[in-house]
């Protein structure tokens, strides 16, 4: 799932990174996917995630979490973003549970996700790795502005908005969790971990990224 696979940043930051997501196929195993992902959603809501939502029509960020479910029975797909491995590993041991029928994929450190499929006792079918931007990379952002704007794999988070949020935050005009919060609603899909994102925005204040324009 290639809009979850580019996510930057260093280790140590990507260690609270996860999302979880359900994905049927169509017209292969969409008969009742709707159902499946408001129950998928549901066991994710058990486990704190710092974000969930079902693809396309808004997150948690934009709705309430019972309007979110009220939602997904039109898309059939759902998502849920973690900081915390044990929460993840937690999780993943409920979905293998409810047996689904349908692709469940997991979005982080290739180590740190195969070590969660072996404590719920599962062999990963198959990864995908990025190998990075190329070419004129020297037109693009800052990398602690890419570190935020890569967590909505569809493009939504602008550069510009991650700048006047660390300005707005260093100036004391709002705080770390409703800088993260505002980062959060473009990113509709529902993968945007604000949780990092307050961490993040510390460094680029630290490297005066505000600054830049």
């Amino acid at each position: 799932m290639t809009h979850t696979n580019h996510r930057k940043g260093t280790i140590e930051s990507l260690r609270r990174d996860y999302v979880v997501f359900i994905y049927p196929a169509r017209g292969i195993n969409d008969e009742g996917a709707g159902l499946k992902a408001e129950e998928f959603l549901c066991l994710g809501y058990s486990h704190g995630p710092v974000n969930a939502g079902p693809a396309r029509t808004g997150d948690v960020f934009l709705f309430d979490p019972q309007r979110v479910l009220d939602r997904i029975n039109r898309v059939g797909s759902a998502y849920a973003v973690f900081d915390d491995k044990d929460k993840v590993s937690a999780f993943i041991k409920d979905v293998v549970k409810a047996d689904f029928g349908v692709s469940i994929i997991v979005s982080g450190l290739i180590d740190e996700v195969g070590n969660i499929c072996r404590e719920a006792g599962i062999k990963r079918h198959t990864a995908q790795c990025s190998l990075g931007v190329w070419g004129k990379t020297d037109s693009l952002p800052p990398e602690e502005v890419l570190d935020i704007t890569t967590m909505c794999g569809h493009g939504m988070i602008s550069s510009n908005l991650v700048r006047r949020m660390t300005r707005e935050v260093s100036r004391g005009q709002i705080s770390f969790e409703e800088a993260a919060a505002k980062l959060a609603r473009p990113c509709s899909c529902g993968i945007f971990n604000p949780r990092r994102t307050q961490d993040l925005l510390r460094v680029a204040i630290e490297k005066g990224v505000g600054d830049l324009g």
